[in-house]
């Protein structure tokens, strides 16, 4: 087992992320052993464990049973797979994290299957652990939103009247929620007042929404190599992200001709649309957005008690959202 190398700025963290990935090995064991395989490579294959991370970190302004947090701590980094799982059937993803997917190894109807298993862990964990009712109605509640965005997104495709606010509606529910759940999970169950756990949930939407849109931005100014996946193929699919949507605005009718051929674009019409993107300033405009969220996030931090987790949680965001793969 070994995460991310990213984790050995935080010595203090690192034990309780491997801890939390140890947690979700130990709660897979299908009745078929190719796929708890191919789930526990999905896992171990080095995703950076942000949400368990800050689910943990939220977790450090009171004294808790550190045991507790890092089972929850799973159940929200079992729940985000299991998103990705189901996202790599719907993209018919062929690799994951330099990994075949589950969907390209198994098919489809496997796959669905094995998210569907996560979904049960996380659930399990959640039931176990949790101190009340109120956070299986958050997980439960975020999982719906997390739902709704995905189907946003998918009721989107090729949409070329999308505006910004479609895009930041979609993108609050499928990656911001998650990482306001993770917040949310990290401060309430560790004691902190219900007030506490909405300005973390808030803080994490925050996080998670800039996040989006810089692994966005990424799309348009990085390569298969230093990102690990393909770039650009979001719109021959038809999903439009914020360089696009906000490059396209005002000048809808020069992207047009090559948006309208929808799956049969060409690597010419890719280009095209790239040079496009370029030329009215998509990237610079989703830019400025992510630093708008960014500055959101960090100002609330600065808000928060005077404790070391204060400023880990600063200086992760910080490293989070400035990165450039």
């Amino acid at each position: 087992m070994q995460i991310h190398p990213m984790w050995a700025d935080y010595p203090a963290l690192a034990p309780e992320l491997e801890a939390t990935l140890g947690l979700i090995e130990t709660n897979i064991h299908p009745n078929n052993q190719p796929v708890a395989d191919a789930l526990l490579a999905m896992i171990n294959a080095g995703g950076k464990l942000l949400r368990p991370a800050y689910c943990l970190l939220f977790a450090q302004f009171k004294p808790v049973d550190r045991q507790k947090m890092i089972a929850l701590a799973a159940a929200v980094e079992s729940l985000h797979t299991a998103t990705l799982v189901h996202d790599d059937i719907i993209d018919k993803s062929a690799t994951r994290r330099g990994l075949p997917t589950i969907s390209a190894q198994f098919g489809p109807d496997v796959a669905v299957y094995a998210g569907d298993y996560l979904f049960v862990v996380c659930f399990k964990l959640i039931a176990h652990w949790a101190s009340d009712l109120r956070s299986v109605q958050q997980d439960s509640a975020s999982m719906e939103q997390i739902l709704n965005g995905e189907l946003a997104q998918m009721g989107r495709r090729y949409n070329l009247e999308m505006t910004i606010d479609d895009y930041l509606n979609q993108v609050s529910g499928k990656t911001g929620q998650l990482f306001a759940l993770a917040c949310f999970l990290g401060a309430y169950e560790s004691g902190n007042t219900g007030r506490f756990a909405k300005v973390a949930e808030r803080t994490g939407m925050a996080v998670g929404i800039a996040f989006q849109l810089l692994d966005d931005i990424l799309d348009y100014t990085s390569t298969l190599d230093t990102i690990g996946k393909p770039v650009h193929e979001d719109i021959r699919q038809g999903v439009y992200s914020a360089p696009l949507i906000l490059a396209m605005a005002d000048h809808r009718a020069e992207f047009a001709p090559y948006l309208a051929r929808q799956a049969a674009m060409t690597d010419a019409d890719i280009q095209a649309v790239l040079a496009l993107v370029a030329r009215y300033d998509g990237v610079a405009l989703a830019r400025q957005m992510a630093q708008r969220y960014t500055d959101q996030a960090l100002a609330a931090m600065r808000k928060l008690p005077d404790r070391p987790a204060r400023q880990t949680l600063i200086q992760l965001t910080t490293q989070l959202l400035t990165r450039q793969s």
